[in-house]
C-alpha cells in the first residue's frame, strides 16, 4: 500500500512543480502572450462551453483510430512474413526501408491529389488517415519481423516435434512468443499517430486538434492554442497509458514482468 501511494505521489509532484514553474515565468502575461496555467484552462472551458472541444477530439481520434487499425491489420501480416521467410525479407524489406524516414507530413501533396470524395470520407479525412497509415504502418512491420525473427529456436523445435506448422505455427507459437516485442512496435507507432494527426490537421484539415491550434495562432489567441497543446498531450498520454497495460498485461502472462 505505501509503495503504491508512493507511486502515486511521486507523478503527481512532477506535475504540480511542472505547473508551478510554468506559473512563475508566465506570472501577469495576457492572452496575447504565452498564457499562464489559469488562461489556459479558462480557455479549455471556453472551448468545452462553445462546442467545439468534443468535435474537434472526436475528429483527431477517429483519424488515428483509422490510420492505426489499417496499419495494424497490414503492418503485422507482412512484419510476420518478412519475420518468417528470408527470401521474401530480402524482396520486400529494402522498399520498407526506402520508404520509411521519409516524413509523412512530405506525402501530404500527394496524398491530397491522390485521394478525391470517398463515401462515409471527407476527402481530407482520407489524406489525413492515409498519413497516419504511413506512420503506423513501417514502425509496425519493422518491430513486428524483428520480434518473429528473434523467436527462441527451442520454440521452433518443439513445434516441430509436435507437427505444428502452416498457420497454427504463427498463431499458436510465433505470435505468442513475439507479442510483446509487438506490442512495444505498436505503443511506439500509436504515439507517432497521434503527432502526424496534429501536424496533418494543422496543414490540410478543417477540424481537428490540429487545425484547433492554427486557428487559435491565426486568431491571436495564444490562450487557446497553449489549450489545445495540453489537451494533445493529455490525450497523448491516455493512450500511451492503454497501450503500456496491454505491454505489461502480456508480458505478465509471460512470467517476464513480475505482478
Amino acid at each position: 500500500m505505501v509503495n503504491k501511494i508512493r507511486r502515486l505521489f511521486r507523478p503527481v509532484l512532477g506535475v504540480a512543480l511542472f505547473i508551478l514553474i510554468w506559473h512563475l515565468l508566465t506570472l501577469g502575461n495576457k492572452r496575447t502572450d504565452i498564457p499562464g496555467p489559469w488562461l489556459t484552462l479558462q480557455g479549455l472551458f471556453e472551448l468545452f462551453r462553445q462546442g467545439i472541444l468534443v468535435k474537434n477530439i472526436v475528429a483527431s481520434v477517429f483519424r488515428v483510430a483509422w490510420g492505426f487499425l489499417l496499419a495494424t491489420l497490414i503492418g503485422i501480416p507482412l512484419g510476420v512474413g518478412l519475420g518468417r521467410f528470408p527470401e521474401l525479407n530480402q524482396l520486400f524489406n529494402p522498399p520498407v526501408q526506402l520508404l520509411r524516414p521519409i516524413s509523412p507530413i512530405a506525402w501530404l501533396p500527394i496524398a491530397t491529389l491522390l485521394f478525391g470524395p470517398v463515401r462515409w470520407f471527407e476527402p481530407s479525412d482520407v489524406a489525413a488517415i492515409f498519413l497516419i497509415f504511413l506512420s503506423s504502418f513501417f514502425t509496425i512491420t519493422t518491430a513486428t519481423a524483428s520480434a518473429i525473427a528473434t523467436v527462441d529456436q527451442k520454440f521452433l523445435r518443439s513445434a516441430s516435434n509436435f507437427g505444428v506448422k502452416g498457420v497454427a505455427l504463427v498463431t499458436d507459437v510465433l505470435l505468442p512468443a513475439s507479442l510483446p516485442q509487438i506490442l512495444t512496435g505498436l505503443r511506439l507507432a500509436l504515439g507517432i499517430s497521434w503527432v502526424v494527426v496534429v501536424a496533418a490537421e494543422m496543414l490540410g484539415v478543417q477540424s481537428g486538434l490540429g487545425y484547433q491550434v492554427n486557428d487559435a495562432r491565426n486568431n491571436l489567441r495564444y490562450d487557446l492554442v497553449v489549450a489545445a497543446m495540453v489537451l494533445i498531450g493529455l490525450i497523448g498520454l491516455v493512450l500511451d497509458t492503454m497501450m503500456r497495460a496491454l505491454e505489461e498485461r502480456a508480458l505478465r502472462r509471460r512470467g517476464i514482468l513480475r505482478r
